[in-house]
């Protein structure tokens, strides 16, 4: 194995790269959770942001129109999501796996047309100085924009939830329901709002796949991105600084792996590729068994203004 073939100012910003798609997405799902609400269908919207944000960049040859498209989509498809588990009170499990397998689907039935298709991808951001640094220009500071958009958005959550009346109306939501009913607020629509938010940041991760990350469209290319975001929130404990770490850590181990197999690395090659999937398990069982949850309490909870 020759490890001297590993660059490591690459594998750095590979892995910030890689890990972009999977924190836009559990970000805007520590969101949702923290209003009580659990949304297993984070994959299948990511899959329907990447399908419909790749086809809005191909038909109007600009990325930054598939972005917005794939954000709408992703809250178009938690709008249905919202409707289901918060007016019709349906399982929020059943629902969210439900959820993805429709936006499974839906992506094989709209992408069809646009298989083996190159979309146009966002140009980097050569930030004036920064960017000419030795070794940590390229690496930190030569990425498109939404690799720093999603760092921004790990703030502004981090900052909402902490700083702002509406944050702690919104944790407050996802701790007792019935309490926040109770002292006037509006948790259905609460709820419905930190769904919208969700599912857009879905869609961003599944458009920054499609037209970043992989310029092309692939049937079920999120490979499983939705529920490892899933799980990072799980690790994050609902944190915000810790959904940024979790999802750079796993970056990491996908980036990594691909690295080892290039580097001839003497382990076979479908352990190599099982491997992040492995380290988050192993970590996920490590939390439950060290008891460390910070769950909101309501989650997973229906609620009804009746009750």
């Amino acid at each position: 194995m020759d490890l001297s073939s590993i660059n490591p100012v690459l594998l750095v910003a590979s892995i910030m790269i890689s890990a972009t798609p999977i924190l836009l997405a559990a970000i805007g799902e520590m969101v949702v959770e923290k209003s009580g609400v659990l949304n297993l269908g984070v994959e299948g919207m990511m899959i329907t942001g990447a399908v419909v944000g790749f086809a809005a960049a191909v038909g109007t040859s600009s990325p930054e129109v598939g972005f917005v498209a794939a954000a709408v989509a992703g809250a178009a498809l938690s709008l249905v999501f919202a409707l289901l588990t918060q007016v019709f009170l349906s399982n929020q499990v059943a629902t969210g796996l439900g959820l993805t397998l429709a936006g499974l689907g839906l992506s094989s039935l709209l992408g069809k047309p646009y298989e083996g298709m190159k979309s146009p991808t966002l140009p980097k951001l050569d930030i004036p100085v920064l960017s000419d640094l030795p070794v940590v220009g390229r690496m930190l500071f030569s990425h498109d924009m939404m690799v720093y958009l999603s760092m921004v958005l790990v703030l502004a959550v981090w900052a909402f939830l902490k700083f702002t009346r509406a944050g702690l109306i919104l944790k407050a939501v996802g701790e007792s329901h019935e309490s926040a009913h109770a002292l006037g607020y509006k948790v259905v629509r609460i709820r419905v709002a930190a769904i919208v938010f969700g599912g857009a940041c879905a869609g961003l991760g599944g458009a920054y796949i499609s037209l970043v990350r992989v310029p092309q469209w692939t049937e079920g290319m999120t490979a499983g991105a939705g529920w490892i975001a899933l799980a990072i929130v799980v690790f994050a404990s609902w944190r915000a600084g810790r959904v940024m770490i979790g999802a750079y850590l796993f970056g990491g181990v996908t980036v990594l792996q691909l690295n080892l197999q290039a580097a001839g690395a003497k382990v076979p090659v479908a352990l190599l590729s099982a491997s992040p999937y492995l380290v988050t398990i192993i970590v996920l069982v490590i939390i439950s068994a060290r008891g460390a949850h910070a769950a909101p309490a309501s989650l997973g909870r229906s609620f009804h203004a009746t009750r």
